[in-house]
């Protein structure tokens, strides 16, 4: 499972959004995932998209390590990077980071995309 990971400010809107993931090059994923707390500004994109939406908890986002270091990510969420403990959480147990985070052009939004693998 191929899975794109949000972080974004409040303000940001699908195109923000939309931005940030093209800047990967990625053609396809087969979900998004963002904050619980946020999960609702990214509903349009993924019904655009026909993936699922996947909410992801502030303890989990926790719990795994990333490569980005955003300090605005650590205060609001005690993560180096929400996108990228999104993917990989929501890519599963044994996920791994494929693309590490893009800022979009409008420094909006953050995108990562993580891999899952069966167990």
């Amino acid at each position: 499972m191929i899975v794109a990971g949000f972080g974004f400010r409040g303000e940001a809107g699908v195109a923000s959004l939309e931005a940030a993931l093209a800047q990967h090059g990625v053609v396809a994923v087969d979900a998004l995932a963002a904050p619980e707390d946020k999960v609702a500004l990214l509903a349009p994109l993924a019904r655009a998209m026909g993936v699922p939406l996947l909410a992801i908890a502030r303890d989990a986002l926790q719990s795994v390590t990333t490569h980005g270091h955003s300090p605005a990510s650590l205060r609001a969420y005690g993560v180096g990077s929400v996108a990228e403990a999104a993917a990989l959480v929501a890519a599963g147990p044994r996920a791994v980071l494929l693309h590490a985070r893009i800022i979009s052009p409008d420094r909006m939004a953050t995108c990562a995309i993580a891999q899952g693998f069966a167990p």
